[in-house]
């Protein structure tokens, strides 16, 4: 299938070229009258995996990539993991082992399956970029309704990041230095660390014109994650359950030992948790069960990144890019389970929403759990950089579509979107709850909605009929995405109206 002359095709560095009509005109022409870099690696793709219905091989149009398979799947783990992992051991709490292994072995399949749905539909029509594969589908309304999905997404994610960043480095500080909450240092104010690690830190990383620079910081992201993964592992054979919660004031916790309730008992000015929880269930229903479904089909959120990954890869095929995400989903996978399983099996029922927290109520100033709430910071910082890039490759399809690289106009989203979410995070905490409502809409949007219908759309109908068993998997997919948005919403709804705060944390 060719694309149409119409059809424009974005570089990550902004650049914006027009599709010629041919295919397969000669290399010295292409430079004279398109000036496309087209090696001929970027012209191998795979048919195997991605027949041409004229026996041609999908060109894209965009440079030659340079970033190794190695520092892509970095930069697509940096972008799956998220602070949901820390809730995640809450999660097994309210489903049990085995439910939760199944609900997450479904999830990474299910989003292995929405990635090749997404190169799929780009190997047909040669494009590489989200916003595009919408223009290709249903016109500039596809495109502006995939920029706008991702946009929002993001820029929820980068704010409850960087709302980590300003809630817990005070607190992380303060336990390190010993300091009092009372003091008054600069230090010690979430809104002076936030704005100190959006300029020094989060500003020039963001800065980078191709996302593939981004590698060695994703690398050093998840080593901080396989750190806090450690750690988790190795308190389940510290600590022993019942486990005693941390008193400060023991004189005050002995004079209401015969208040404390059945659950808890009192041993040596700290409280006992009872040992009837302390055992593992595999199966669990109750009122929170619901709530892990959404959390949990959203945890392998990388879609916005994809493409542009994808773009940026050397010798890339669709094969290998698909290699690169399934590597990438099976070590997020496999750091979920087995955070999630040695939390829950540290403190069964007792696990809190936030595991970390959960450490701190045996001992807020143990030394290696201080340690791990900062390598958390530190990973949860350097994922913001990766996450602001499709927001801003995003803003430069929507509003400067047909415009070359000028590095102010770079510099500029740049400053004005971190801007933006600081002064949210700063000034207007208590809005960030709208952002739920938007990551229901959005996230179902990116990972289930989108892809399928734009594969259903851009797959030519002689390739594959409209009641082809692809595409009636692709249908079936779109719905199942549906019902995700619908039960997501219907739960924050549920919280408001209640009052309540049940649902768990997300990506």
């Amino acid at each position: 299938m060719e694309p149409s002359r119409s059809e424009m095709s974005i570089l990550p560095n902004g650049k914006g070229q027009d599709l010629g009509e041919e295919m397969c005109v000669s290399m010295k022409t292409m430079m004279e009258e398109e000036q496309f870099d087209d090696p001929d690696s970027t012209i191998a793709e795979n048919i195997e995996f991605l027949p041409n219905s004229e026996g041609k091989k999908p060109r894209f149009t965009d440079f030659e990539g340079k970033t190794s398979f190695g520092m892509s799947v970095f930069n697509l783990g940096n972008a799956i993991m998220g602070s949901g992992i820390l809730g995640l051991a809450y999660a097994m709490a309210n489903t049990g082992i085995l439910l939760f292994l199944f609900l997450l072995t479904a999830v990474a399949g299910l989003s292995c399956y929405s990635i090749h749905l997404l190169l799929k539909s780009s190997g047909i029509v040669g494009i590489r970029s989200y916003e595009q594969l919408g223009f290709r589908a249903f016109g500039i309304t596809g495109k502006m309704a995939a920029g706008i999905a991702i946009t929002l997404q993001n820029i929820g994610a980068m704010s409850s990041y960087l709302y980590i960043v300003k809630s817990e480095f005070p607190l992380v500080l303060q336990a390190f230095l010993k300091a009092d909450t009372s003091s008054g240092e600069w230090y010690l104010n979430g809104n002076y660390l936030v704005v100190l690690v959006s300029l020094s830190v989060i500003l020039p990383l963001a800065l980078m014109k191709q996302l593939g620079y981004l590698g060695y910081t994703s690398g050093f992201s998840l080593s901080c994650m396989v750190f806090f993964l450690s750690a988790v592992i190795y308190k389940k054979f510290q600590i022993l359950c019942p486990f005693e919660e941390f008193s400060s004031n023991s004189t005050l916790a002995q004079a209401h030992v015969a208040n404390v309730t059945v659950n808890h008992g009192y041993h040596n000015g700290h409280v006992m948790v009872d040992d009837s929880n302390c055992s593992p269930q595999m199966f669990t229903i109750n009122t929170h069960t619901a709530y892990t479904i959404p959390i949990l089909a959203f945890a392998f959120v990388c879609h916005p990144e994809v493409l542009p990954i994808y773009t940026e890869l050397r010798n890339p095929t669709q094969r290998k890019m698909q290699h690169i995400s399934n590597i990438s989903i099976l070590i997020m996978y496999t750091m979920y389970f087995l955070a999630a399983l040695f939390g829950y099996l540290t403190f069964y029922t007792n696990v809190e929403a936030e595991l970390l927290h959960t450490y701190s109520r045996i001992d807020p100033y143990d030394t290696l759990i201080l340690c791990v709430r900062l390598a958390v910071l530190t990973a949860v910082t350097l994922t913001v950089p990766i996450v602001l890039f499709p927001v801003r490759r995003a803003i430069q399809e929507m509003m400067f579509p047909n415009k070359t690289f000028n590095w102010i106009r770079h510099v500029a989203i740049a400053v004005i979107l971190l801007t933006f979410i600081n002064i949210l995070v700063i000034f207007a905490p208590n809005i960030l709850g709208i952002f739920g409502i938007i990551g229901a809409t959005s996230a179902p949007c990116l990972i289930f909605i989108f892809p399928a219908v734009f594969y259903i759309r851009i797959v030519p109908k002689d390739k594959e009929p409209m009641r082809s068993t692809p595409k009636i998997f692709a249908a079936c997919f779109a719905g199942l995405g549906m019902l995700f948005m619908i039960m997501s919403l219907s739960f924050i709804i549920i919280d408001w109206t209640t009052g309540s705060s049940s649902a768990l944390g997300g990506h």
